[in-house]
């Protein structure tokens, strides 16, 4: 699969449509294979005892499947979520950011699949898993 948009060129877009998380999430690297993204972990991200919240993980799974699916189909905004799956496997460190690492399992005319796993930045282990699915406009 050959992409239509680079990292610099998804992150520019991405503040065009969605300027309310601009600065929150980093393209680190984006190629046919996959993505990796960076969520940097601010306060408001943190629940009660410090963890990262679930709502921000899912936030970061459903941006980095978003990412890999523009980067594949290019200026495509009215691609949306219509089914995900969400482990949580163990509790992400506190003040660190996340990682996720990305990658396209099938893209269709209509449907892409996208599967993502979740680190706290320097972890060997996973903090969470996400399998995600987006609706893919028809060509008009």
């Amino acid at each position: 699969m050959e992409l239509k948009l680079t990292g610099a060129d998804l992150t520019t877009y991405l503040a065009e449509v969605f300027p309310q998380i601009d600065g929150q999430f980093v393209i680190e690297s984006l190629d046919p294979g996959g993505v990796r993204m960076r969520m940097r972990v601010q306060e408001q991200h943190l629940r009660p005892g410090g963890t990262v919240s679930g709502p921000s993980m899912f936030g970061l799974a459903d941006v980095t499947v978003y990412a890999l699916v523009l980067g594949h189909l290019g200026r495509e905004a009215l691609a949306v979520t219509t089914n995900a799956s969400f482990d949580f496997m163990r509790k992400p460190e506190g003040g660190r950011d996340l990682i996720a690492e990305g990658r396209l399992l099938k893209l269709g005319r209509s449907l892409a699949v996208g599967d993502v796993l979740i680190y706290s930045e320097g972890g060997a282990a996973p903090v969470a898993r996400s399998t995600m699915t987006y609706s893919i406009p028809p060509k008009r």
